[in-house]
């Protein structure tokens, strides 16, 4: 393994075998939640800014992880499914990549999440840029439930107001 002083996910990228990556997982492992909690942070940052011809890299990197820390949620309950998310997330990455080609990419982004058969609010996520609009739309979409849907959608056109407008209403002055 390399140093302690980089962060174990880099430590993860280095590794080749078998017995590294088991000897990497007992590290981990003994050093507790904080590092298991900063293994997984780091490797969740990976999953927000990986693009296009990282996809393999972060199916492999997962597998060794999952090799390395098979059950994250013995340490804490929330990372119970934590590589389902983490799979899912490079997967729909993966198809969102696949289905909109690099030259179609520019511009603003935002994802929309409803449920048409509920009274909650619909959620949208307003200027993204492409690659941060596909690491949202992965990450809502491993978690959708019945009834759900999720959108992927580029902004053509923008107007956005802000503040009091001067010819229009105004606040009651006090007396």
């Amino acid at each position: 393994m390399q140093e302690t002083n980089s962060s174990y996910f880099e430590q993860l990228k280095g590794l080749k075998s078998e017995a590294e990556i088991e000897a990497f997982g007992k590290e981990i492992k003994s050093e507790g939640f904080t590092a298991l909690r900063h293994f997984l942070d780091d490797f969740r940052q990976y999953l927000r800014a990986f693009v296009d011809d990282a996809c393999v890299e972060a199916a492999e990197l997962l597998h060794r992880a999952q090799l390395a820390v098979p059950e994250p949620g013995r340490t804490s309950p929330s990372w119970t499914y934590i590589w389902r998310e983490y799979k899912g997330i490079i997967r729909t990455k993966q198809h969102v990549f696949g289905s909109i080609p690099p030259e179609q990419r520019e511009g603003e982004w935002q994802v929309l999440l409803d449920n048409p058969f509920s009274n909650q609010n619909i959620a949208v996520y307003p200027g993204l840029t492409f690659i941060e609009a596909a690491y949202m739309f992965a990450y809502f979409r491993t978690e959708l439930m019945n009834n759900e849907y999720i959108r992927l959608q580029k902004i053509a056109t923008v107007m956005t107001c802000q503040g009091v407008d001067e010819d229009g209403l105004q606040p009651i002055a006090s007396l």
